[in-house]
């Protein structure tokens, strides 16, 4: 059984818990819960950095507690706080305890755990809402790090003709096969790989990660992109928008259409 550290951090506001979220997912932290002036972050115990921390720590004068989570502890914990969101009127994420939305065109029922993709974070949110205005018939999709396989079920709920999600984590891995069941979405394949594998070309890729992520995997996701097609990112800041950009037009992928949430940043690009 797995074991994860949880991290506090103490008197954190929005903009801070924003920057620290996309910091500390790029040292190997899995899960993140904002409550109004804390940040509790989740990160498993093989892979928990104290140096890391404490030199981040005492770079932005924030102070931390930790403590240790048995994997059935934090599955009851993200449970009990996991709440429904809702993207417009267009998609609602849901647990099988909660109660159906019935106001919305697609409806998710998920298994809360702590991957990614639940759609509490912004970016989730905003690349949720890019996917409505992309025409989906026959398009074959890959979603590059699927967390919980959200944008994958999604695509596949859609209309694509096939949906591929991959993940370096065997945790989301587990989890997002769940939600495929739950979610009559069987024909969507999941494995378990960090980099674009294969000569298979995509006609929309999705990457919602992180920044550090995306310029590193950008060559090859662009490889893996057919002629017109379409790259959907977030996971970033509004900050990074510059260096993603320039990093995009090195590889001959121009922006189409952008959006920003609670100081996060989704683009598109073909």
């Amino acid at each position: 059984m797995a074991t994860y550290i949880e991290i506090i951090f103490e008197q954190v506001n929005p903009e801070q818990s924003d920057l620290l979220i996309a910091l500390l997912s790029e040292q190997g932290f899995t899960g993140f819960e904002e409550n109004e002036n804390s940040l509790h972050a989740f990160i498993p115990a093989d892979a928990f950095n104290s140096e890391m921390l404490k030199q981040l720590a005492g770079e932005w004068q924030l102070s931390w507690s930790s403590k240790t989570i048995e994997e059935t502890n934090w599955n009851q914990l993200w449970e009990s706080s996991f709440q429904p969101v809702q993207v417009d009127d267009f998609v609602a994420i849901r647990a099988d305890f909660h109660a159906p939305v019935a106001s919305v065109m697609h409806e998710l029922v998920i298994t809360p755990k702590m991957s990614f993709g639940t759609g509490h974070h912004a970016t989730t949110f905003l690349m949720i809402r890019h996917m409505r205005a992309i025409s989906w018939q026959h398009t074959h999709v890959l979603d590059f790090g699927t967390g919980t396989g959200v944008l994958a079920i999604l695509a596949h709920r859609l209309g694509a003709e096939t949906v591929k999600g991959i993940d370096n984590d065997s945790w989301s891995i587990e989890n997002a096969q769940e939600n495929l069941v739950r979610n009559n979405a069987g024909s969507v394949q999941i494995e378990l790989a960090d980099v674009v594998t294969g000569e298979a070309l995509y006609d929309i890729i999705l990457a919602n990660i992180n920044k550090h992520i995306i310029l590193d995997q950008l060559q090859k996701l662009k490889q893996a992109l057919k002629p017109g097609g379409q790259l959907l990112v977030s996971g970033l800041l509004l900050a990074d928008e510059a260096d993603i950009n320039m990093a995009a037009a090195i590889h001959g992928l121009q922006p189409t259409a952008r959006s920003e949430k609670d100081n996060w940043l989704c683009i598109s690009f073909s």
